[in-house]
């Protein structure tokens, strides 16, 4: 009896290796997911590898809608100026819809950082105005009426290290932070805008930072550009 269950059990132990290596024999690995979009972390978070390339690109931007209330030009919500006709404007509100498209590339270069920048934005509303008393022609009813306000480039600029050369803003502006922590910009003026420049930014080291900024704007509140303008401030850049 002793034999018989030997035997069994072995017979027994066999058929359940056998099973275990049958079983291990049909499994298939799992294919891993393709990664088709390469994650760029060099210049900051939302950049990508473009397809290709050893370019990263980040794309942003915003959709936003105004609705302004009050008469035009007035702080107390009455309009004080008559217009043409010695009457008030009645002006009552205006509206305005905006696509804000923005765009980020950055590339190692010999010569350093290439990086640019763009920024454009489509703009769709109205002005303010009664439409009683607004002038028989075409334009002026249709500079009140709603319509596309216009497709405007705001920056488009290429940096290659500190050297900066394309559209921005003043250094003035930028440089600084623009306004600050001001109340309110449109009391405290704080430059112009939409210059073409040519700039150089440098590091002078323990905290201070630099920029040489030669700026040609339209209108006469643009910037000259001649002679160049030389910024220092302290603490890091941002």
């Amino acid at each position: 009896m002793n034999i018989k269950s030997l035997l069994f059990g072995s017979a027994a132990a066999l058929i359940a290796v056998s099973g275990a290596h049958a079983a291990d024999a049909v499994v298939v690995a799992e294919p891993e997911p393709a990664e088709y979009v390469k994650i760029c972390d060099v210049y900051g978070a939302g950049y990508f590898y473009i397809p290709g390339t050893e370019t990263c690109l980040r794309i942003g931007g915003y959709v936003r809608y105004d609705v302004g209330v009050g008469d035009a030009g007035s702080f107390d919500g009455v309009n004080h100026v008559p217009d043409s006709m010695g009457e008030d404007d009645h002006s009552t509100y205006w509206k305005n819809a905006r696509f804000n498209l923005k765009t980020w590339t950055g590339q190692e270069t010999e010569l350093g950082t290439l990086k640019t920048y763009t920024e454009t934005r489509f703009n769709f509303g109205n002005s303010f105005g009664d439409y009683a008393n607004q002038a028989t022609t075409n334009d002026s009813r249709n500079n009140w009426q709603a319509r596309n306000t216009g497709i405007t480039l705001n920056f488009a600029w290429i940096q290659l290290g500190g050297l900066r050369v394309g559209k921005d803003d003043p250094a003035f502006d930028t440089f600084i932070g623009y306004a600050g922590n001001v109340i309110n910009d449109t009391i405290v003026p704080y430059g112009g805008f939409d210059s073409n420049v040519v700039q150089y930014y440098f590091d002078l080291g323990n905290g201070l930072s630099g920029v040489v900024s030669l700026e040609e704007g339209s209108g006469s509140a643009g910037p000259t550009g001649v002679p160049p303008f030389t910024y220092i401030r302290s603490g890091s850049d941002t």
